[in-house]
């Protein structure tokens, strides 16, 4: 059938006819015609406050969705009270709740044309929760107050958590949940990354970290026995995590008071708790330099143990400067027997498994 489009002249347009025109400038709900309500982000209006036992809503601005009837746009260009909250039960709390509403006689037979702020207090329970307007009411929530029995003090606070945000078509919603019936290359903000929908699932893009944490990875070795020990060595290991990159390096000068969880033989290979688990298991991740104190250096490699955790370390270069090496993987007799002062350097990235 044809429709009135807007806007030629000498066509009138009727108020659900301008409604649903109206939901092409909000962000959709998944729904035909649909649309999502919600004040702007950033907008400080409809705040409520309590000045005492009187509710008080700041100047502001709303878009209230109701299915199959598009968006009405409510503006109130000053504050407005609905009035006293009720006063506090004796032994149970409450949860009350304020909601921006809109009366329409076409749709609700209420034989009102109008939108105002309205206070409906809620129920005493040992668990409130807050009410919800009954029969046929197009509204959105703004906030609810949570009032203490007499027996907690009487006292109400104010949550605007319940009020909602909209935005334009293709904007960014800062949301603590994600959108229902996202569409493909949306985005929106928890507050603490930014996420966009693939199609599937949502992807996080977090945001740059401004420098880089410290950790101290836990020493321990394959065997779990002749335990080391870090004692009175320095330490400085720090990494950088952006999405699922990891980078990390690890400078540890051991000391005087090192236990190296020496034994007998060979077997008892070290290892270091990585600072986020690693979706690349039994992987080379990271380049070694082992420095015995008086000699130079040699070098080795970092492999990730099966169960993405640790790091284990390897030699991979020969003696220099007549240094004795012992084959295989790093522990406390190999690449030679450790002492105070030697020092191990680990540069390495991988991709975390979240």
């Amino acid at each position: 059938m044809p429709v009135d489009p807007w806007a030629i002249d000498t066509l009138a347009f009727s108020g659900i006819e301008a409604r649903n025109v109206d939901s092409m400038m909000v962000m959709g709900n998944g729904a035909a015609l649909g649309a999502r309500s919600g004040v702007r982000p950033a907008d400080p209006g409809l705040t409520t406050t309590l000045a005492g036992t009187t509710i008080n809503v700041s100047a502001g601005v709303a878009t209230v969705a109701y299915a199959g009837q598009g968006v009405y746009r409510c503006a109130f260009p000053t504050s407005v009270s609905p009035g006293t909250y009720t006063a506090a039960h004796a032994t149970l709390n409450r949860l009350d709740l304020v909601y921006v509403r809109v009366w329409d006689n076409s749709v609700d037979a209420s034989g009102l044309n109008k939108a105002d702020i309205v206070y409906l207090a809620g129920t005493p329970s040992a668990s409130p929760v807050a009410p919800t307007p009954a029969g046929t009411q197009i509204y959105m929530p703004i906030a609810t107050i949570s009032v203490l029995s007499v027996s907690n003090g009487s006292t109400a606070s104010v949550s605007t958590a319940v009020r909602p945000y909209t935005v334009a078509p293709g904007g960014i919603l800062p949301s603590s949940t994600a959108p229902t019936s996202p569409y493909t290359g949306e985005y929106y903000d928890d507050g603490t990354n930014l996420l966009r929908y693939n199609g599937a699932t949502w992807d996080t893009y977090q945001k740059v970290p401004g420098a880089s944490t410290a950790w101290t990875p836990t020493w321990t070795t394959s065997t779990g026995l002749h335990s080391p020990s870090y004692g009175n060595a320095a330490i400085d290991c720090r990494y950088y995590k952006l999405g699922r990159l990891v980078n990390f390096w690890m400078n540890i000068v051991f000391g005087s008071t090192t236990n190296f969880g020496a034994s007998a033989t060979t077997g008892d290979n070290w290892q270091f708790t990585l600072p986020v688990a690693s979706a690349m298991l039994t992987y080379p991740v990271a380049s070694v330099t082992y420095e015995a104190g008086t000699s130079r250096g040699v070098s080795g490699n970092a492999v990730t143990t099966s169960d993405g955790l640790n790091l284990q370390l390897n030699v991979s270069s020969a003696a220099v400067n007549s240094v004795a090496l012992q084959a295989g993987v790093v522990d406390s007799l190999s690449p030679w027997t450790w002492a105070s002062g030697n020092r191990l350097n680990i540069v390495g990235q991988y991709e975390a498994v979240s």
